[in-house]
């Protein structure tokens, strides 16, 4: 059947490259059609309080998404002629300011305490913008961008829809020449591990068609993450490029063995193709496990990687073939001193200290345990946020002159008692860290005059059958004191309405907070599992997953354990997908050299010989792999602006090297040592000598 499948690819080559260039097409409509989401916190299970909260807002009090803009050194008057220009924005729902409340011909001062302190402060006065939409839809975006235009009138939009949009702008600024950067610093690295210097060329060309099938396919899922779309093409690179140079290894090798060069591409396909599917399996698996967390952007980034690796091991193994055949004289023909080469030095040293290499890997795996148990992380999105972001300096005027660095909307039942919903009021506003509370029967008790009720207030705070409260906190999202003022607020509403539920910013993050460490574990568990299972399956096998993901996890724990005694802090999402993604991206370097050392056993060689050549073999396939992966990252972590990709990038490189190193020092090491305990607990395995 392989045989079959190989020389129909390589008779109906040119075909196949037809089709496939028609088949960008289709790819480019459906990339131009697949939206991006920018809000991470959409990502929630839609049974947490604050998703359910934030429902009700949409739903209820069409509160989707709000925004505040302070204006400074502005007469009311002109204030005024603002808030109409603002309202007639597409996208825009309303806007409340003090003129909802009173005629802005009445002073200021006749205003009830709660709405003066919340609408004016010793620099300027403050507007509530509310939209048609959610704060990820294209069309509140482009109304935020539209807004932020009113800057040079010294006006300031905060409030987490304005960082949303601040993330847009940037990641379509970036994300581009994070793909160029990738691409650039791979070829150096396979123009140093590769003799053939038009090669690089082709690859490069040949990665293209799966990248875009992946981007293309990715309509049918909706949307994607910008933190999936940033990263996919870097690690689609990274992970897949092995295939291409594993098949023109292979093909080459063939060559030697006959003058008939469609024969010699067919028998490296076939090779090829068991390699690399088997290889990718792990990778797939990997990745498939991060769609198990609670946090639906797991299942975003695993979706569209996985679905990337399959397009991968396909273009691999049906485009490619076409691209190093049509320029076949031209690889042969430019060529260049290799400089990766294998390591002449290392497989005698490996081997002549492995007892010692084991015990440097025993005693480092305690501290760096207990390091990457301990390394901090955060959950507080814009807190690393470009500090020149417009709605950053928006958000840190609305904290410095308007004490509003979060918001909480409490949603309690209409029918509560008035004076149960005061009752609520006053005790949060007691509560450390709250600012001031307003709801429309504190407004009311405030001494308005009756004909001057607030209509626009009512509409917003009584609405869907829910009343709503808003309670502004000193404090900032995602942190211990926020969240101990969260569950007080609980407590509190609970008492009267055990219904009840808070959104908001601070309650997203709560959740958030709660999911992801659920999430760390079942991701960590299913991965390690799944790999494990399929390495039980290739090799038959107890003893060899046990050492293979022990290495592989030990390579993780330095990786993750590195930021503690560099005082690093990790966004949230790095502490849950880079086990994952190293994981699955690089014990392939552990199959390999284990591969290769059963092959040298079975060639009747001792334990230590086998290793030591497994070594040799082994190490510039591993070594080019690992830079690769290494290259398509590390230039990312230095151009990205945005610390969630830095450090994602930071961590992927960084521990794609790491892995490297492991896999060529410790494994042999490891291989070598528990020679009995894989004969024992091993189907078929060779038995050999030690010496």
């Amino acid at each position: 059947m392989k045989s079959k499948l190989s020389q129909f690819i390589v008779k109906k080559r040119n075909l196949i490259l037809v089709i496939a260039i028609l088949l960008l097409i289709p790819s480019a409509i459906g990339y131009a059609r697949t939206k991006v989401n920018y809000d991470l916190l959409s990502y929630l299970p839609a049974d947490a309080e604050s998703m359910i909260g934030q429902k009700s807002l949409g739903d209820d009090f069409q509160l989707a998404s709000t925004g505040m803009l302070v204006v400074e050194n502005m007469p009311d008057k002109n204030v005024e002629n603002l808030k109409k220009q603002i309202e007639k924005i597409d996208g825009v729902k309303d806007v409340l300011w003090r003129g909802d409340v009173l005629d802005i011909a009445i002073p200021k001062e006749v205003l009830p305490k709660d709405i003066k302190e919340m609408l004016y402060s010793d620099k300027g006065t403050l507007m509530i913008i509310t939209f048609e939409e959610d704060s990820a839809s294209e069309r509140t975006m482009n109304a935020i961008h539209e807004i932020k235009g009113y800057s040079e009138k010294e006006c300031y939009l905060g409030g987490f829809s304005a960082v949303s949009e601040d993330i847009k702008d940037l990641s379509e600024k970036e994300t581009p020449l994070y793909g160029i950067t990738a691409i650039i610093l791979c070829m150096i690295v396979l123009f140093m591990g590769l003799e053939s210097t038009i090669a690089p060329f082709i690859f490069v060309a040949g990665i293209a068609f799966p990248v875009a099938y992946n981007f293309g396919t990715n309509v049918f899922l909706g949307e994607i993450s910008y933190i999936t779309k940033a990263l996919a093409l870097v690690l689609q690179l990274g992970v897949t490029m092995d295939y291409s140079i594993f098949l023109l290894h292979r093909y080459q090798e063939e060559k030697k063995k006959t003058d008939d060069r469609d024969e010699a591409m067919s028998n490296a396909i076939q090779a090829t193709f068991t390699s690399i599917t088997s290889s990718s399996i792990t990778t797939i698996a990997g990745f498939l496990a991060l769609c198990a967390m609670q946090l639906t952007l797991g299942k975003d980034i695993g979706i569209v990687m996985a679905k990337g690796v399959i397009f991968g091991v396909l273009s691999t193994i049906i485009i490619l073939p076409s691209l190093l055949m049509r320029f076949d004289k031209y690889i042969e023909k430019w060529k260049h001193p290799i400089i990766l080469k294998e390591p002449k030095m290392l497989p005698g040293f490996l081997t002549k200290h492995y007892k010692s290499i084991l015990v440097i890997f025993l005693v480092l795996f305690i501290p760096m345990g207990y390091a990457q148990n301990h390394t901090s992380v955060y959950y507080d999105l814009s807190a690393n946020m470009p500090q020149d972001f417009a709605s950053i300096i928006g958000t840190n005027k609305l904290k410095d002159q308007f004490h509003m660095t979060t918001t909480h909307f409490l949603l309690v039942d209409e029918n509560l008692e008035s004076y149960k919903i005061k009752d609520i009021c006053d005790q949060v506003e007691q509560l450390d860290g709250v600012y001031n509370v307003v709801s429309y029967e504190s407004l009311i008790g405030g001494g308005i005059p009756q004909q001057f009720e607030p209509d626009a207030i009512k509409d917003i705070l009584n609405n869907g059958g829910k009343k709503m409260i808003l309670v502004n906190s000193t404090y900032t999202a995602a942190t211990d004191e926020e969240n101990e003022q969260l569950d007080k607020i609980d407590q509190i509403m609970h008492q009267y309405d055990k219904h009840a539920v808070i959104a908001g910013e601070g309650s997203l993050t709560r959740d958030l907070i709660t999911t992801t460490d659920i999430d760390f574990k079942m991701v960590n568990i299913l991965s390690v599992l799944a790999i494990f299972l399929i390495i039980v399956i290739t090799f038959k096998s107890f003893a060899l997953p046990v050492i293979l993901v022990a290495s592989i996890e030990f390579a993780i724990c330095i990786n993750m354990g590195i930021p503690y005694f560099t005082g690093s802090v990790l966004p949230f999402i790095a502490s849950i997908v880079i086990g994952t993604i190293q994981l699955g991206a690089t014990v392939d370097y552990a199959i390999l050299m284990t591969t290769r050392y059963k092959e040298e056993l079975l060639n009747g060689k001792s334990v230590i010989e086998a290793a030591k050549e497994a070594a040799a073999k082994s190490a510039p396939s591993i070594i080019t792999s690992g830079l690769s992966f290494f290259a398509a990252c590390i230039g990312v972590s230095f151009i990205a602006k945005m610390d969630l990709i830095k450090s994602l990038c930071t961590l992927i490189s960084r521990g794609a090297i790491i892995s490297m190193l492991v896999i060529l020092l410790v494994l042999p090491a490891l291989l070598i040592v528990c020679h009995k305990f894989i004969e024992k607990t091993t189907k078929d395995w060779p038995k050999a000598n030690l010496k």
